[in-house]
């Protein structure tokens, strides 16, 4: 085994695009074979080895591997556009005309049936659920706190949130909640990844802002922003803005000491089926947490608990990468955003901790008749299914000179050392909607060193205070008209993607270096490529 390591980082230093080389070419020559059944990667994170985690892409033979890897090879012409580079979704890509509902449209290729479906799903991501007791039964429930009444209202149009602006606050950017260990048995259960990390042990996992009559809410978030003046190369100024955050009329006593206030947009939904279908090992195929290849990029996988089965598992969904899959994310947001049980997540007072005596004290919306939870199992089946099949949109303008210039400079300058730009799903996905497709997220769903300017100090798992996962860019350049907005990063702190890319540090620091360094043309064209995506 261990000479099959050195056979692998060997072949991984073959000159080509930084690091997507990881998953090494099938060829004819004596180590084909042996790429083909030991694609492994150099560590997983921490000691936590998962035993049904394959490290080896399985399903596919010969012929069907040597596919994937050259169709998901980078591109080294710019001159046009690559092969199905217009469909960044697959077969599932929706061609409808652009406009506000554009990260709201269902898979392309999902049947008649599977549409009625979708829509079903969608009415329950919209719906308002009430306080209990009420007489709309089945839609009683709501908290006792909360952020919100609907799925929908946090995630606007299927599509990113905003900070809160002036006095107009917001409820698609909360503050997660988390303190460090301070007992030997809660350090052991975050090592055995039993837990993510430890809440306040008032305010529990998250701000709540809102609350049901006859309660009040925990607080109010606040930030500030400070302006930072930069001055490029080429004499070009930019100004940043760093925020800092604090909470407003705590509503139950002060937090912990040591609980730390980590701000969290809501991302965007598309594409969440396609991601929950690319194969571990093709995720980690690009994990490098040591560096051993020493271009500066240590991405490593989030291993985390499966909210079912209890099994270790890669973590893909989240800023952190802390959710394995969609289903695990919408009972989290049910329990954690609206104060909903459900069969996963069965707490019917949502986020409310043992010291919210009276928030305990308030009726659930628990209806005999339909089991033990206030959102039963269909409910959650029909929005993981509309979550699952949100489409991508089609790229634009993906021929126009000035894209395919701005492509080059993206390549050029490493961006795709975190993201990567294609991967093929499994043959054997659950729904066929998402088998086998070639798909363009731009991201490669590990965590990344981001530097200090970036940090919220908060561990997540085996993510630390510093690192974030690589969040996809499908989609981006449709922000502004889905949304009305163009925040980006973790917490909307940059207005432009200029601004955002130059927050990069840590990891990203030389990637944004090199683009601070190229002219203002090439910067335009960059700009203009991600607009495309």
């Amino acid at each position: 085994m261990r000479r099959l390591l050195d056979v692998l980082r060997r072949l991984r230093r073959v000159k080509g695009p930084p690091r997507l080389w990881k998953m090494p070419a099938i060829s004819a020559g004596r180590h084909g074979i042996i790429l083909m059944l030991a694609l492994t990667t150099p560590a997983i994170a921490g000691d936590l080895l998962p035993a049904g985690l394959a490290t080896t892409r399985t399903g596919l033979d010969a012929k069907d591997q040597a596919r994937v890897t050259i169709v998901t090879r980078p591109t080294t012409d710019f001159s046009k556009p690559e092969p199905f580079e217009l469909m960044q979704g697959g077969a599932g890509t929706s061609r409808k005309d652009i406009s506000r509902d554009s990260f709201s449209q269902s898979s392309a290729n999902i049947s008649f049936e599977e549409e009625g479906t979708f829509k079903l799903g969608n009415a329950l991501f919209r719906k308002n659920w009430v306080s209990s007791p009420s007489s709309t039964q089945a839609s009683d429930g709501l908290g006792p706190l909360f952020n919100e009444r609907a799925c929908q209202n946090c995630h606007l149009k299927d599509g990113r949130g905003r900070p809160p602006q002036a006095d107009v606050g917001t409820t698609s950017m909360f503050l997660r909640l988390a303190r460090d260990a301070s007992s030997a048995e809660e350090k052991a259960a975050l090592a055995d990844h039993g837990l993510l990390n430890l809440p306040d042990p008032v305010y529990g996992t998250q701000l709540q802002e809102l609350a049901v009559l006859g309660l009040g809410g925990e607080g109010r978030m606040r930030v500030d922003y400070q302006e930072r003046k930069v001055k490029l190369p080429d004499g070009t100024a930019a100004s940043l803005r760093k925020p800092a955050y604090t909470i407003d009329d705590l509503g139950y006593g002060p937090l912990n000491p040591r609980t730390t206030l980590s701000p969290r947009l809501t991302p965007p939904m598309i594409g969440l089926g396609l991601i929950e279908q690319i194969a571990p090992a093709d995720i980690l195929a690009h994990a490098d947490p040591d560096d051993r290849d020493g271009d500066g990029i240590s991405g490593k996988p989030n291993i985390v608990r499966d909210g079912l089965s209890g099994e270790p598992t890669l973590g893909r969904f989240g800023w952190k990468a802390q959710t394995a899959s969609i289903r695990q994310q919408a009972a989290d947001a049910f329990a954690g955003d609206i104060g909903i049980s459900t069969p996963d997540e069965p707490k019917h007072w949502g986020d409310c901790t043992a010291a919210q005596e009276k928030c305990l004290a308030m009726p659930n919306g628990v209806q005999a008749r339909l089991g033990p939870v206030e959102a039963p199992s269909p409910v959650m089946d029909l929005v993981t299914f509309y979550s699952r099949n949100l489409a991508v949109p089609a790229r634009r303008d993906l021929a126009s000179p000035e894209v395919l210039a701005g492509k080059k400079v993206f390549y050029e300058i490493g961006c795709i050392a975190c993201h990567t730009p294609k991967f093929v799903t499994r043959r054997d996905a659950p729904d066929k909607a998402q088998a086998f497709q070639l798909i363009w997220p731009y991201s490669d769903f590990l965590l990344h060193d981001m530097g200090p300017d970036l940090a919220d100090g908060q561990a997540v798992g085996d993510a630390t205070g510093n690192e974030w996962r690589t969040p996809p860019l499908w989609g981006i350049g449709l922000t502004e008209t889905v949304n009305g907005n163009s925040f980006y990063l973790h917490d909307g702190r940059a207005r432009t993607l200029v601004e955002a890319i130059l927050w990069h540090g840590g990891e990203g620091r030389k990637a944004r270096d090199r683009f601070a360094a190229t002219s203002a043309t090439e910067r335009d064209a960059l700009v203009k490529f991600l607009g495309s995506l």
